[in-house]
């Protein structure tokens, strides 16, 4: 399965999520206790991916990234975020120097 593939159904998936009951799904339990839980759950994730990242454990490493990934998706789709307006906004960084884009942005 292509990386796009898998990212779109997640995104459909927790799109579903969002209209289930939070007892019968982690996505819509997340989503039910709202954005600061969300926020609670990606900077416990982010900090598990900067303690892998330590480590010389390659499995373990891919493992917490995917874990900061879903429950930044989640975010997302909590903010009605599509896995498109991820994708158009890194094809539209795609090509600039890192350095130029974070000089362009507004402050």
């Amino acid at each position: 399965m292509a990386a796009e593939d898998i990212f779109s159904q997640l995104f459909q998936v927790i799109e579903q999520r969002k209209s289930a009951s939070p007892d019968e799904s982690y996505v819509a339990k997340l989503m039910h206790r709202g954005v600061d839980k969300i926020n609670s759950k990606i900077t416990e994730e982010a900090a598990e991916v900067c303690e892998a990242a330590r480590e010389e454990d390659k499995d373990h490493l891919v493992y917490e990234i995917c874990d900061l990934l879903f429950h930044t998706f989640v975010l997302a789709g909590y903010r009605d975020i599509t896995i498109k307006d991820i994708a158009g906004e890194l094809e539209r960084r795609f090509g600039t120097s890192g350095l130029a884009e974070k000089a362009g942005r507004k402050k």
